[in-house]
């Protein structure tokens, strides 16, 4: 399943983010793999985050790494550059998918 996201960094935040975000840690990887995360794709415009993720289960990914402790030292960095935290408290489900090319073409 694919899922889109959109998030806001506090501004002037911006460069810290594409900073953190260079190369993330080798546990959180890990750990986004094991928690059936096949790709994470971010866009950013000014403050504005878009996110595209390709996951096996979304709901049981955030499940997985609610307490997983790669994803919370994670959360710890990069929390204070969001103008919300995220609290994964699960009930979230992306942006609503409106429309596709190939789905219209198939």
């Amino acid at each position: 399943m694919e899922i889109a996201l959109h998030t806001r960094l506090n501004p002037g935040r911006e460069l810290d983010y594409d900073k953190v975000h260079e190369t993330i840690p080798a546990e959180l990887a890990a750990a986004l793999k094991e928690a059936g995360v096949r790709d994470w794709r971010i866009w950013r415009d000014g403050t504005h985050l878009f996110h595209l993720i390709d996951v096996e289960d979304y709901q049981a990914m955030r499940a997985a790494l609610r307490e997983h402790p790669a994803n919370v030292a994670w959360q710890e960095q990069v929390g204070p550059l969001h103008e919300v935290k995220d609290n994964y408290d699960g009930r979230d489900s992306g942006i609503a998918h409106v429309w596709s090319l190939s789905e219209q073409d198939s």
